[in-house]
């Protein structure tokens, strides 16, 4: 299994913006990079940003999201939604996306539960709990 670095991820990221703006050609996994990036300007100027981005941290405890970690875990999240895993993962998104009637809006919804299992597996030095996923996504969509 590929593990790639925080630095690798962060590089991809922003090399993958990188070729949207210049239009250069790019790898099925660089597209989806960008789209995801494309639906989120307030990180272009920070995906456009050089080698400094690639070492700033993002805490919590100073109010901010880290920017590359939610581009990963919607990265993730289409992942999962293309191959139907966790099973079951495609049908919790149609109904948020029929509840919020906007497939960003519904995928943040994902996003949020799926930020919530890996933050837990990381406090707890754990595998993701992957019951814990499916019972926050139906939690959301109020099953």
């Amino acid at each position: 299994m590929f593990t790639p670095s925080r630095e690798q991820v962060r590089r991809f990221l922003s090399d993958a913006w990188q070729k949207r703006r210049d239009g250069l050609p790019a790898t099925p996994l660089e597209i989806m990079a960008a789209d995801i990036a494309e639906l989120h300007p307030e990180y272009h100027d920070l995906l456009a940003g050089g080698e400094e981005m690639l070492d700033r941290e993002w805490t919590p405890e100073q109010g901010e999201t880290n920017p590359f970690l939610h581009l990963s875990l919607h990265l993730a999240i289409e992942e999962q939604l293309s191959i139907d895993q966790p099973p079951g993962i495609r049908a919790v998104f149609s109904q948020l996306l029929a509840r919020h009637g906007d497939r960003h809006a519904a995928l943040h919804v994902i996003l949020e539960c799926l930020g919530e299992t890996v933050w837990r597996a990381n406090r707890d030095q754990a595998p993701p709990d992957g019951n814990a996923y499916l019972d926050c996504l139906r939690r959301a969509t109020g099953g």
